[in-house]
């Protein structure tokens, strides 16, 4: 070794999201070139696997100065990083960095693993099991408790995008998201009382997997589809053969919105090649009928539409109002 290098510093991180031992290939290398490596925290996740492979790890929480001492004549030290990083340690290198009094040894930043995406997926379960094990309010909801927010945070989605507000549509996203994941973990408990066999978020996420792969066959599999309409229909087929429905107006939902409603049949017996004249009668009911098949026929959403039309009227009201 050159008693005048000043050695090397390697400050090692690594994803919690991602299995311990689970590491870079440069990051093994530095581990096993390493002179000395310290850990800070005795019950980092990735201890067990360095012993395993071979490396000492020493308990050891050293300072800047020590650090910049232990590399002196050219050994490298690498440090693992905790969870919460290695801010003072940082801190105290940038420190004697920046008085010019020190020759400072070489100093790399290493990331170990990188994030998948969807990483802070497991973040979110996480964190929902704790809140669902330790809150109060949140360890005695039920799904039939939670039904009214999953269509409330629904609308407020819809709300955000025909706003355009991308901020609002991030958030609003992330509150669709718990709701799924709150009934996913609220399934995972399972009922006594009725049998019910539990689930949880993992198996939700494998069955959807399942379907998307299953009627995407154009993606996954040996057709083709060329334009959005074939596509479709690859979809309606598909979803077909799943359902297996006695009729088309089966899994229409009839507490939905009702010229949601009233578009959704429009569109089922419209796909289906039927002929079914929109039943007449008397009274307001026939009439929105009547103009909710129209708008399903021409390609617009009533439903969509009639907002628009109360958001003027809501701003209408606000002038008079002197609102603005």
């Amino acid at each position: 070794m050159n008693a005048e290098d000043p050695g090397r510093i390697v400050l090692l991180t690594a994803s919690h999201r991602v299995a311990p031992g689970l590491l870079s290939w440069p990051a093994w290398q530095a581990l096993h070139a390493a002179d000395r490596v310290l850990c800070a925290d005795r019950e980092h996740p990735q201890l067990p696997y360095l012993r395993e492979a071979g490396v000492v790890v020493e308990h050891a929480e050293p300072a800047a100065q020590e650090l910049v001492d232990a590399c002196a004549g050219g050994r490298s030290v690498v440090v693992l990083a905790g969870g919460e990083g290695s801010g003072s340690l940082t801190d105290g290198l940038a420190r004697l960095a920046g008085s010019g009094r020190v020759r400072m040894p070489d100093l790399e930043l290493l990331p170990g693993s990188y994030d998948l995406p969807g990483a802070r997926f497991l973040d979110l379960v996480q964190i929902m099991d704790r809140i669902r094990t330790e809150c109060p309010w949140t360890s005695r909801k039920t799904h039939e408790g939670l039904a009214k927010y999953a269509i409330e945070e629904a609308y407020e989605l819809v709300e955000a995008i025909e706003d355009g507000d991308r901020d609002e549509l991030r958030e609003e996203l992330g509150d669709v998201l718990l709701q799924v994941v709150f009934h996913a973990r609220i399934a995972e408990e399972g009922r006594q009382e009725d049998g019910a066999e539990p689930f949880s978020v993992d198996d939700v996420a494998a069955t959807l997997v399942e379907k998307l792969i299953h009627r995407h066959p154009h993606v996954f599999g040996d057709e083709t589809a060329e334009t959005p309409e074939d596509v479709h229909a690859h979809w309606l087929r598909t979803k077909a053969v799943e359902k297996q429905r006695a009729s088309v107006t089966d899994g229409v939902p009839l507490g939905q919105p009702g010229l949601a409603l009233a578009a959704k049949l429009a569109s089922r017996v419209r796909t289906a090649g039927l002929d079914v004249t929109p039943p007449t009668g008397e009274g307001i009911g026939y009439e929105l009928l009547a103009l909710a098949v129209r708008a399903e026929r021409d390609g617009i959403d009533p439903e969509a539409a009639l907002r628009a039309a109360g958001r003027a009227y809501r701003d209408a009201i606000r002038a008079a109002e002197g609102n603005g």
